[in-house]
């Protein structure tokens, strides 16, 4: 068989294995040493990439930035900074139509500005705003589809541990691409807020919600609370994008702050425990462990790829059927939705990136615009059945006791990720959206 026959044979096993229940990064890397093997006809060759990959992967200095916006992350959540930003944000939206929606949508825009972890923003909220807009006559359907929907902007507005991944996987600047995801996070920010306020108005039945005369004055708080519950949120955003922008730290060094930043917070508000901070530092590692175990299932599938072949055929046979660059990013982006419906993100990526960028390389494609689409395809894949992790979240942290179905969410989810496909198709459009700041 030839090289190009056993890199797609290994594709069509990695499909069957992952549909069958088995880890991707197992599954990355047991197909990569059986195909080194079969090219290469030699157990000792197939071994030794084995070892070099596990060793050289994830031995880059950034790669520290995971393991440490992680923790800043799970920190933040335990301080509370979530339900305080959400507090925050009702008082100032509850007046309006869909308010409390509109509330959601903002508070998790700032927490992802300090987290860029969507379970963390889908779990924070779940538990913070799904009870409060219920009580204030919501429908769960929406309750749980506004937190579902605006969970993802973890993954585009910086810091984003896809950014992240992506900029190693392409080899580009983590804080380009950081800048790069700005604009378009706060245009999906302001879209779902013009969504939640156009469904009040015409599609009232779908979301609920108490008069806006109905609120009991007496219990809003004054600028001094607010600003006492937003002044933490507004340190670590200048302590984490200030020292990155204004160039005073590289990624990996203001995840550390960031991370001290808010354990300091955390501490000084009194909702750390013991008992807490180990739970923080065993999620962390969880996650960690599990994003760098994929990234090294890519890296020695990259390299099978490689000796295959496969990535120069490729790039020749697209040529020649006339494809095009703006009919490879359509496909690209096409698969990667459809991938949504079983996969994670970061396993989106690392099956998807290895085999596209040879492609795309040679034709002259911005990496950084190319790396906006991408995080925005990952995250309508992050909302649409039957996988969908952040729904699956939004379900879990409800607990079993609660009366509110899975397809329930998927259905409170579903306008919020066409506005997200709206938006992916204006950034496709008009480049500078996602360019207009690097």
């Amino acid at each position: 068989m030839s090289g190009v026959g056993i890199a797609f044979l290994s594709i069509g096993i990695m499909l069957v294995l992952i549909y069958s229940g088995m880890h991707v990064a197992i599954a990355l890397i047991l197909l990569s040493f059986g195909g080194v093997w079969l090219l290469r006809g030699n157990f000792d060759i197939a071994s030794n990439m084995l070892v070099l990959a596990f060793k050289d992967s994830i031995s880059d200095y950034l790669f520290g930035v995971v393991p440490l916006f992680v923790l800043m992350g799970l920190l933040v959540a335990v301080a509370g900074i979530g339900r305080d930003t959400f507090e925050v944000a009702a008082q100032v939206f509850r007046r309006v139509l869909g308010g409390l929606g509109i509330a959601t949508v903002a508070a998790n825009a700032v927490f992802a500005a300090i987290t860029g972890i969507s379970i963390a923003s889908a779990a924070v909220f779940t538990k913070v705003a799904v009870p409060e807009m219920i009580r204030h006559g919501y429908t769960p359907r929406f309750a749980v589809g506004v937190v579902a929907g605006s969970s993802v902007l973890g993954m585009l507005i910086p810091p984003s541990l896809l950014f992240i991944l992506y900029g190693v996987l392409t080899e580009q600047s983590v804080g380009s691409l950081f800048i790069a995801g700005v604009i378009p996070g706060i245009l999906l920010s302001l879209i779902y807020c013009a969504g939640i306020l156009a469904m009040g108005r015409w599609w009232p039945s779908f979301i609920g919600g108490r008069k806006a005369d109905s609120y009991d004055t007496s219990q809003d708080m004054s600028i001094g609370e607010m600003a006492n519950k937003i002044a933490p949120i507004i340190i670590l955003i200048a302590l984490v994008l200030g020292g990155i922008y204004g160039g005073y730290f590289t990624p990996t060094e203001a995840g550390a702050a960031g991370a001290l930043g808010a354990l300091v917070i955390s501490l000084a508000k009194r909702r750390l425990t013991w008992a807490s901070f180990w739970q923080v530092l065993v999620q962390t590692g969880h996650t960690t462990s599990s994003i760098c175990f994929l990234i090294i299932g890519a890296s020695l599938y990259s390299r099978m790829l490689a000796m295959s072949g496969m990535p120069g055929w490729l790039g020749t046979w697209v040529v020649d059927s006339g494809m095009g660059v703006t009919g490879i990013i359509l496909a690209l982006m096409l698969v990667i939705i459809l991938l949504g419906t079983i996969l994670d993100s970061a396993s989106i990526m690392l099956l998807t990136l290895p085999i596209a960028l040879p492609i795309l390389t040679g034709t002259g494609v911005d990496l950084i615009w190319l790396g906006v689409l991408v995080i925005l395809s990952v995250e309508i894949g992050l909302l649409t059945p039957p996988f969908g992790i952040a729904v699956f979240v939004v379900k879990a942290t409800l607990g079993p006791d609660s009366k509110i179905t899975l397809g329930e969410i998927f259905a409170g989810a579903a306008p919020f990720a066409v506005m997200m496909l709206f938006v992916l198709i204006l950034v496709f459009l008009f480049p500078w959206l996602a360019t207009a700041l690097v």
